[in-house]
């Protein structure tokens, strides 16, 4: 059996109403200091970012920005990834159409998102959470792209081509330092020069 396969089958840990409670709960009693996700049926800690984590989103902010006006970059915002066993996420950064989420709760339905950015902690549990189950989980949901900023490879990775039983279909890296195009709908060129400054 794949470790995948084993993945699949363990058993949800609750209910993802009960994982709701425990997060507004958590986020209440620590000033947002706690970030928790449920993906694949487990309860997960989101790491706290640091100053260079913060400076990427920014960074990606700047050239949605001068590439793409119309549309906003939300940090914080919880998605449902229902599709992928009620799952709960919480994206570094989602790019959406200009005031998507105006009236949406916490967590919010995936659908019109654009893009999803995961930067890469220093933590334990980014390899399966960042580079496992988070491809997985956000191609099932449709998402069109997912950006992940990969601090320990030094590269960034884009997703594409979503595709509900495998998550996404294509992957393309370039090393920092490379520029790589969002392709349409997006259309934006990311020139990752200035990634390698913010690599401890």
């Amino acid at each position: 059996m794949t470790v995948m396969a084993e993945r699949g089958l363990q058993t949800p840990q609750m209910s993802v109403e009960e994982f709701e409670r425990i997060a507004a709960f958590a986020a209440k009693e620590t000033d947002d200091a706690v970030r928790l996700e449920f993906i694949n049926g487990r309860i997960g800690v989101k790491g706290v970012a640091d100053g260079d984590h913060n400076t990427i989103v920014t960074w990606l902010l700047r050239r949605c920005m001068q590439y793409r006006p119309d549309l906003d970059l939300y940090q914080g915002q919880g998605l449902r990834v229902a599709k992928y066993r009620d799952g709960r996420a919480r994206p570094d950064a989602v790019l959406v159409p200009e005031e998507h989420f105006a009236g949406h709760g916490e967590w919010a339905d995936p659908s019109g998102v654009l893009l999803v950015l995961e930067v890469t902690s220093y933590d334990s549990d980014t390899d399966r959470r960042d580079r496992q189950e988070k491809p997985v989980a956000y191609g099932a949901a449709g998402i069109p792209f997912y950006l992940l900023v990969d601090r320990d490879a030094c590269a960034v990775k884009l997703y594409s081509d979503p595709d509900p039983g495998v998550g996404y279909g294509n992957c393309r890296t370039a090393p920092f330092g490379v520029s790589l195009l969002i392709p349409e709908p997006l259309g934006i060129e990311l020139d990752t020069e200035k990634l390698k400054q913010y690599v401890d």
